[in-house]
């Protein structure tokens, strides 16, 4: 794995970079091959980086949209990770309909869901026997409390090796989820934090040794490349590696 981290001034230039990137990623891949994968986050630092995206002239047709985790709810409830990228950027744009595959949340059966929802993925991969597929692009935020995606502190989820999508746990509510392994075969990962509250997460997450059940983003380790983008208030007192 490759590690970068970028200290940005705030919000703002943070997600300008973050557009940059990965408006940059996704044409390289589509330069190398027929279609780029790309995996969002939900909350509310993503929204504008989508808004952005959703301004560049790209390949749409052959870009793919998934994502890493989503509340169990209905894709037109006010908390949808869905719901959010689709108002800010895949419905102002000519992306097919069959290339958006959300994360189904509508049988009331969490864990059915996951199941089918892990199933579609394999197919559409086609990834070998006992390999898990491989993203181009990963998005993914930090909560204070060091969780990532809706995998968070001291929750089963975590341990699950033997699948790509899981149920995860947020105060009794479930959500879907990547598991770790499959998040850890990304091409790039790519991490948005912002905010002062992150910093003391911040700081376990980049310690040379620490509880990674008790802040779970110190378990993505892509097979690629992870870059993360810091704003600096986020930044601010934390002992980044690499960086004096």
């Amino acid at each position: 794995m490759t590690r970068t981290i970028q200290v940005l001034a705030d919000k703002g230039a943070l997600v300008a970079q973050a557009a940059v990137l990965v408006c940059d990623r996704i044409r390289h891949t589509l330069a190398h091959q027929d279609r780029c994968t790309l995996a969002l986050a939900g909350g509310s630092t993503p929204k504008p980086l989508y808004e952005a995206i959703a301004q560049q002239d790209l390949s749409w047709e052959r870009l793919h949209i998934f994502w890493g985790d989503e509340r169990y709810v209905p894709a037109d409830h006010p908390d949808s990770n869905e719901g959010m990228a689709r108002a800010a950027w895949l419905d102002h744009v000519a992306i097919p309909t069959e290339n958006i595959h959300p994360m189904p949340t509508h049988s009331g059966d969490p864990a059915a869901d996951a199941a089918q929802h892990n199933q579609e993925i394999l197919d559409f991969f086609q990834a070998p026997a006992g390999e898990f597929p491989q993203f181009d692009i990963i998005l993914l935020g930090m909560g204070d409390d060091g969780h990532t995606a809706s995998l968070f502190p001291h929750t089963e989820a975590l341990q699950v090796c033997d699948r790509a999508i899981t149920v995860g746990n947020k105060d009794g509510q479930p959500r879907l989820t990547f598991t770790v392994p499959l998040l850890n075969r990304a091409h790039l990962i790519l991490f948005l934090v912002a905010g002062a509250s992150k910093q003391t997460a911040l700081g376990h997450v980049f310690a040379p040794e620490d509880d990674s059940n008790h802040y779970p983003s110190r378990l993505i380790h892509p097979a690629g490349e992870a870059i993360w983008l810091l704003d600096k208030a986020a930044a601010e007192g934390v002992a980044l590696p690499g960086r004096p």
